[in-house]
C-alpha cells in the first residue's frame, strides 16, 4: 500500500512544482531559477513541519510518511532540475549566478530543516 501512496504523493508534488515553475516564469523574467528555488524551499519547510508534527507520536496515521514526506515532498522538490538549471547558468556565461543559486539554495534548504527540525 505504501508504494501507491508514494506514487500519488509524488505525482501531486510534481504537479504543484510544475505550477510553481509556470507561475514564476509569468511574474519573474530574470535568469535565476526562481520556481525551482521556491519549490525546493517550500518542500523542505513542508517536510520538516510534518516531521515535527508526527515526531514521537505513536498514533500517527501510517499513510502520512509515504504520502507526504516521501511522495509529495519528493515530487515537489527537485535536485535534478536544480542541477540542470545550474549547469545551464554556467554554460550561458552566468557562472556567478550559478554559484549564487547553489549557495542560496543549499543554505536555504539546510537552514529550514535545521531551524525547524523536531
Amino acid at each position: 500500500m505504501s508504494w501507491i501512496l508514494i506514487f500519488l504523493g509524488g505525482g501531486l508534488g510534481s504537479l504543484v512544482r510544475y505550477g510553481f515553475s509556470v507561475a514564476a516564469l509569468r511574474v519573474y523574467s530574470g535568469n535565476f531559477p526562481l520556481g525551482t528555488f521556491i519549490s525546493n524551499a517550500l518542500s523542505c519547510l513542508i517536510l520538516v513541519i510534518i516531521a515535527h508534527l508526527i515526531h514521537d507520536k505513536a498514533n500517527t496515521e501510517e499513510w502520512v510518511r509515504p504520502l507526504i514526506l516521501v511522495g509529495f515532498c519528493g515530487g515537489f522538490s527537485t535536485f535534478s532540475t536544480f542541477s540542470n538549471e545550474t549547469v545551464h547558468l554556467i554554460s550561458t556565461g552566468n557562472s556567478v549566478l550559478a554559484v549564487v543559486n547553489i549557495l542560496v539554495s543549499l543554505a536555504t534548504g539546510i537552514g529550514i530543516v535545521y531551524y525547524f527540525r523536531p
